[in-house]
């Protein structure tokens, strides 16, 4: 277990693998923590150095009120990996994670010199929908809302599973104020335009049966970077790296060879 002391915030991290390789950087999803990609790391190419971290309010990173803003989580990425010493690291986001990325290579292209968006877009939903999870979330919690959102995050055949009962575990102790300050950076977040002045490496990843970033939302965002490459996942919902971490594994270690990341 690693915190980072940075001056605004406390950050869970974890830093593995190959302390002088080629830098990996994951961002999960709202309610999840960095346990998101456990399936995953173990698969990836040897000689790299993976860092994953606990967005604000998530995980065992330190929960500030809400609401948040995207740039507030795009600068506490930045402050990480400035605390680290990472220049030129593959992105590695997953939905708002996905979001957070956009926002740190848009800023920090001597942060990023390759970016995953995965079940992830310049814009997701309208405010109308997030202002409602956000008044829930601070009045009633997360529980009440868990089985619509597990509907989204994965397919059917997952969801029959012993293993949902451990994501849900995950989703409804996240704090709530931490999950509503993330909403909020959501619905107040459009990259459309500066995502489409992007002009590095881009992969994105979508999974057919993502019932919160379908997979045409997902390659409207890809389209926009020139030379990107867009990869549909079948069978899966939103967190595909946990439903099909093999596939996830073989199209994320392509694009790391292919951008000569390894």
């Amino acid at each position: 277990m690693k915190i980072a002391a940075l001056d605004q915030l406390k950050i869970h991290y974890t830093d593995e693998g190959d302390p002088e390789g080629a830098p990996i950087v994951f961002a999960n999803s709202l309610g999840t923590d960095l346990r998101l990609w456990d399936k995953l790391v173990p698969m990836l190419p040897p000689g790299l150095r993976i860092i994953r971290y606990d967005k604000r309010g998530h995980g065992l990173t330190e929960a500030t009120p809400s609401p948040y803003s995207m740039g507030t989580l795009v600068r506490d990425a930045e402050a990480l990996l400035d605390h680290l010493k990472v220049r030129d690291a593959l992105f590695v986001g997953l939905s708002i994670g996905g979001m957070i990325g956009q926002g740190l290579a848009i800023k920090r292209l001597d942060l990023v010199r390759g970016l995953v968006i995965s079940n992830s877009a310049a814009k997701i939903g309208m405010p109308d929908m997030w202002n409602a999870r956000i008044r829930t979330t601070l009045e009633d919690g997360i529980a009440g809302m868990a089985d619509g959102v597990l509907e989204r995050w994965f397919a059917p055949a997952f969801r029959a599973g012993a293993e949902l009962e451990a994501w849900r575990n995950m989703l409804i102790r996240q704090d709530p104020q931490g999950y509503a300050g993330c909403c909020a950076a959501i619905s107040g977040t459009d990259f459309y335009t500066p995502t489409s002045g992007l002009r590095l490496p881009v992969l994105g990843i979508a999974g057919d049966r993502d019932g919160s970033t379908p997979p045409d939302l997902v390659r409207e965002t890809i389209d926009l970077v020139p030379g990107s490459r867009f990869e549909l996942m079948r069978g899966v919902g939103h967190l595909p790296c946990v439903e099909d971490p093999e596939t996830y594994a073989r199209i994320l270690t392509t694009f790391i060879k292919e951008t000569g990341h390894v």
